[in-house]
């Protein structure tokens, strides 16, 4: 029998993309699905789907961005299932782009909400939740390969996949002891609607002057990239994948991996330079104190 039968899980962002494709992976697994979604409209299509095939789901709407609102998921997840074992920090937005002297503050802090306290506050709410029934559980976190480096033209996004990806590490060794396991998915170019996350984007986030842009753009070559990436089906039966072999980084793209070793390989040599200073020569041999 699967590890995750009987077991319930709330995804946000869960009502298209990957994590409507984790909520059907999982559901195969025959786990509840709490299916949480800013999109009204889209939550109850994905959520009649998941009942065509079996599966049994909530839909629930959620901002992320709002801990309020993580609160009272929650409580529906908890009266209509009983336990959450598991959630899915998934809902996030592609933000602005463009050069660093075009960024607009309300631009960075729709990106810094969704993407980085978005993923906070399911943790902070769902943990707890976790603890509470010790049966163990799941945190999967949605960062991106552009946490694992800078990519040009996209810094805010850039800078909240790599802090999801450094919490991710936090709470792994913080939660290890209490049987939680966490995992952080970093997908490289996949086919959903990253590109056209304005389509959701409150009015208090909107820029107060248009960020210029033309077709040869940094936006333009992210969708043209985006709509050619892999199917969104297979990310999902990664993350079952991944999860049943107790991994903590979950990758789709194994073709950047040469990317990712030339970034340590720097960062190595880095060490060694560092390691030759002699400015540095009585830390260089010195115990290593750790937390």
């Amino acid at each position: 029998m699967s590890q995750f039968a009987d077991k319930t899980a709330i995804i946000s962002g869960g009502a298209e993309g990957i994590g409507l494709s984790i909520a059907k992976a999982l559901g195969e697994q025959k786990m509840n699905i709490v299916l949480a979604d800013i999109d009204q409209k889209n939550l109850e299509k994905a959520s009649l789907e998941l009942r065509g095939s079996g599966i049994s789901v909530l839909p629930v709407t959620l901002d992320v961005a709002d801990e309020a609102q993580w609160h009272d998921a929650a409580q529906q997840a908890i009266e209509r299932f009983g336990k959450i074992h598991m959630v899915v920090n998934n809902a996030g937005i592609g933000g602005d782009t463009g050069p660093i002297q075009n960024a607009q503050t309300k631009g960075w802090q729709w990106a810094l909400d969704v993407n980085l306290m978005g993923v906070m506050y399911g943790a902070k709410v769902m943990v707890p939740l976790i603890k509470q029934h010790g049966e163990g559980g799941w945190i999967i976190n949605v960062a991106s390969m552009a946490g694992m480096g800078g990519i040009p033209y996209n810094g805010a996004y850039t800078a909240t996949k790599t802090a999801v990806v450094a919490l991710s590490e936090s709470w792994a060794a913080e939660l290890q002891s209490k049987g939680i396991k966490v995992s952080v998915l970093c997908p490289a170019f996949v086919q959903t609607r990253i590109y056209d996350s304005n389509r959701n984007r409150p009015l208090k986030y909107q820029n107060d002057t248009a960020t210029p842009t033309n077709e040869d753009s940094f936006a333009d070559k992210t969708k043209h990239l985006v709509e050619n990436g892999i199917d969104v089906s297979i990310v999902g039966k990664r993350v079952v994948e991944a999860l049943n072999d107790g991994e903590l980084y979950i990758f789709t793209h194994p073709n950047y991996r040469a990317i990712v070793q030339r970034r340590f390989q720097a960062i190595d040599a880095a060490f060694e330079r560092a390691a030759q200073s002699p400015l540095l020569e009585q830390i260089a041999n010195q115990k290593l104190d750790m937390l």
